[in-house]
């Protein structure tokens, strides 16, 4: 078991995720009792003990389905069982905001916030795997997203860390099975209600069967390259930011910089991020460069948009 590819894959990409945590420290696993965080689990336990970094578990009981105590505490008696020290188990309420979908990640993570910062935690790991990431940037391709989304998710961002960005949901599953865990089924992941479902159970799989094999690494090579290219666009927006929505100097500065400047002030004011779609931003940008007498732009929370003399105001 100790030499299984699977279970060494995990281990070394854990490991190499937690390379620059000092001794001491401690680490969460955020656990839902899938293949995946099981997975995360196991190697962060393994990995901890060499590191000397304290290792804990957190799971969040979403109480959206029917025993989900049960399997909340499941899994946690797993982490126990692993190693790990704390486990601790925290129900939330999911409210409705944003849908399904939207609510249940805000309260998750509030909840993986609260108990890290109880636990005095410095680093929170989740399980989400290169295969999630492919899906994320097929998502974000159907929504016509810009470069952000379609960059998917980072493998650092703030506490949180990714350490399976790189390791496919297959490694995942063969670690579970070498390691005897018993894992959990979410109904949730065959729903085809679900889109991120539909796209795992029929788009990937006719994109493999059309282009070979390969899909699944190439999207999120994609997604690695133009997360470097939007960190540069915005290290840049934020210079060009510096002496405020200057009309002028806002012309002198491409497009994709301009639109930068503009989403990062909107959502500086106060206009939500979730509710400020590309519309908006196109329409603000035409107050700067194909201006020709129109009117303010009205943005989401009661903002608008509009010239004034020099400068482009919100108010």
């Amino acid at each position: 078991m100790r030499h299984e590819p699977a279970v060494l894959r995990t281990r070394a990409a854990v490991r190499s995720s937690l390379a620059d945590v000092g001794g001491g420290a401690t680490v969460l696993a955020a656990v839902s009792g899938g293949a995946d965080s099981l997975a995360l689990a196991a190697a962060l336990a393994h990995v901890a003990t060499r590191l000397k970094l304290s290792a804990g578990a957190v799971i969040v009981d979403h109480k959206l389905q029917s025993g989900s105590d049960e399997r909340a505490a499941r899994a946690a008696e797993q982490c126990r069982e692993l190693g790990l020290d704390p486990v601790i188990v925290r129900p939330v309420t999911v409210g409705r905001a944003g849908g399904p979908e939207a609510a249940a990640r805000t309260a998750r993570y509030a909840a993986l916030d609260a108990t890290a910062d109880d636990l005095g935690a410095d680093v929170v790991l989740l399980g989400h795997t290169l295969d999630d990431q492919a899906e994320t940037v097929l998502l974000g391709l159907a929504r016509g997203s810009g470069a952000r989304s379609l960059a998917g998710m980072a493998a650092v961002a703030g506490r949180y860390r990714r350490p399976f960005l790189g390791v496919r949901r297959t490694e995942t599953r063969a670690a579970c099975r070498a390691l005897g865990l018993d894992v959990w089924h979410d109904p949730h992941n065959a729903d085809p209600a679900y889109a991120r479902v539909r796209v795992r159970r029929e788009v990937l799989p006719v994109l493999e069967s059309a282009l070979g094999p390969g899909v699944v690494e190439a999207l999120a090579r994609t997604a690695s390259l133009l997360r470097d290219d939007a960190d540069a666009l915005d290290e840049w927006a934020g210079k060009a930011a510096a002496d405020g929505l200057v009309l002028d100097a806002l012309s002198a500065v491409p497009a994709a910089v301009r639109r930068r400047v503009l989403r990062q002030a909107a959502i500086a004011a106060g206009c939500p991020a979730g509710a400020l779609t590309a519309r908006h931003i196109a329409d603000m940008d035409r107050l700067v460069h194909d201006w020709h007498g129109q009117g303010p732009v009205s943005l989401p929370a009661g903002l608008v948009a509009e010239r004034s003399c020099d400068r482009l105001l919100l108010r």
